[in-house]
């Protein structure tokens, strides 16, 4: 491999090519059905999908098919079959993953910025969706026509870009097993959904934690009534769902209070959280927009990895059943309304964490309040099987070459639902699971950007990732040995 060649073929489709399709993919607002529930109606689902589609079919990858897949009263999928090249194995398979649906707008963007108005300022793309996750389709192209533009082998590779991982995958199973045949056995899993901890090195994500989550809802009374009349006599709805909230988490220190929501974190991820607080120094936690006078939650810096890597958190991402200031007058309101977003360990079982959250939420209600919980979410994260070899001197031969610095590992805060089920259905794959998500980015939030000389990188180390992946099929280790690892690790996660 010529990899001076290389970095300049991928910069170059980038600049050329790909930055202006993600500029007009982020003016679509293809919202994931979690958010627009007229999804259909609306089209722009099918805008973003036509966009990528049309793409995909204009490159000169030989023998490639591209197919959208629309299954019943599902969300659609983009799929990407290409055959080996240049005498790698059509036995064999890499599966590359991504989505394209994308979270609401969220308020607080810099003027001149916004969710659907693509801007982009120096090595900055500006807009929903361009980092997270629209790069990942372009990327995984662009890393195959890298190796054929230098007629390097390649075994088979599968593209799998979804539509709804945004609300939870939920569309992902019915189309894993209706491809399952198409899709085959493959041996490594790339997946362009993840973070990175700076954008000077490569970043491997080896866990991510799960989610519980849903409505929670306190009612007192039928209907408002004055509070000069009422408080001291009805209990306000707001005090009682806090003191619900407070027997699942400490209020003082954020520490989740039920033991079943906690697991052994392994030794290897605390060493690796301890190298990452190393390397990272205080961006571990001033990546973060604080405030004047602020601090974060600890002062140990690897415990704060921990924190948001293997220790279940809550948030309270919206509320009902309380006006605006401009319009709150003296009424003791009838009932309040949380949504809660419970981050869980990531080997944590998500269905026996939210069976954990509604007992405990549930029981004894104060003052017989009448007290519901409605479960949108509960998923189970994914921790990363154990890495063969080849693969982990693949990742970090690729990040000397493109970045100059050796890769880093570290677990991610977020959830890929689709890593568990990956994980459960090829027990003896490899994982690859990397992204442009690094400081600043603000996935789901305001001013979110793509750092596009982080995407330029990451192509390169995926196009050496998978030539590295030819070669030690070619030396029977994708085989074998991967399957070892992973069916030992699978049996542990209790996934069986």
């Amino acid at each position: 491999m010529d990899t001076a060649h290389l970095d300049r073929f991928v910069s170059e489709k980038w600049d050329d090519d790909i930055v202006p399709q993600l500029v007009e993919y982020i003016r679509i607002p293809n919202k994931s059905p979690m958010f627009d529930a007229d999804w259909v109606a609306h089209g722009y689902m099918d805008d973003a999908v036509a966009l990528m589609e049309r793409w995909a079919r204009a490159q000169p990858i030989a023998g490639m098919q591209v197919e959208v897949v629309r299954l019943e009263g599902r969300t659609p999928l983009i799929f990407i079959e290409i055959p080996a090249a240049n005498g790698g194995s059509d036995e064999d398979c890499v599966l590359l993953y991504g989505h394209l649906d994308k979270q609401p707008e969220m308020t607080g963007w810099d003027d001149g910025l916004g969710p659907w108005t693509p801007v982009q300022k120096g090595e900055k793309l500006f807009g929903r969706g361009g980092a997270d996750d629209g790069y990942a389709m372009f990327g995984s192209l662009a890393a195959i026509m890298a190796l054929q533009q230098q007629k390097l082998p390649h075994a088979r590779c599968v593209v799998l870009i979804e539509a709804c991982e945004e609300s939870g995958s939920y569309d992902l199973p019915a189309y894993v097993d209706h491809l399952a045949p198409r899709i085959g056995k493959p041996s490594l899993v790339v997946c362009l959904d993840s973070g990175c901890g700076n954008y000077e090195q490569l970043w491997c994500t080896t866990s991510l934690r799960g989610l519980a989550g849903g409505n929670l809802t306190v009612k007192v009374l039928s209907e408002g009534v004055h509070s000069g009349d009422a408080s001291g006599i009805v209990p306000s709805s707001f005090r009682i769902l806090r003191q619900l909230l407070s027997r699942i988490e400490d209020e003082k220190t954020g520490r989740i209070l039920l033991d079943a929501l906690h697991v052994e974190i392994p030794a290897e991820r605390r060493e690796q959280a301890r190298e990452a607080a190393r390397v990272l120094g205080s961006a571990v936690y001033d990546k973060f927009p604080f405030l004047p006078g602020m601090t974060p939650m600890h002062e140990d810096l690897a415990e704060l990895v921990l924190n948001r890597t293997w220790r279940p958190a809550l948030s309270i991402t919206g509320a009902d059943g309380l006006p605006p200031l401009s319009s709150a007058g003296n009424v003791l309101r009838p009932y309040t309304s949380v949504k809660l977003s419970l981050r869980l360990p990531p080997t944590l079982d998500g269905k026996r964490a939210g069976e954990a959250l509604k007992e405990a939420l549930l029981r004894d209600p104060p003052n017989g309040a009448h007290v519901e919980l409605e479960l949108e979410k509960a998923s189970t994260g994914w921790n990363a099987p154990a890495q063969s070899p080849w693969l982990s001197n693949a990742i970090d031969q690729a990040s000397r070459e493109f970045f100059g610095q050796p890769a880093m590992y570290m677990g991610e805060g977020g959830t890929i639902p689709f890593m568990g089920m990956l994980g459960e259905k090829f027990p003896g794959a490899q994982f690859m699971i990397t992204g442009v998500l690094g400081p600043h980015s603000n996935a789901h939030g305001p001013n979110e950007f793509l750092h596009i000389p982080m995407g330029k990188r990451v192509t390169a180390c995926v196009a050496r990732v998978i030539a590295e992946h030819h070669h030690a099929s070619q030396r029977g280790e994708t085989t074998g040995v991967a399957a070892v690892a992973g069916g030992e690790q699978h049996g542990a996660h209790g996934c069986c």
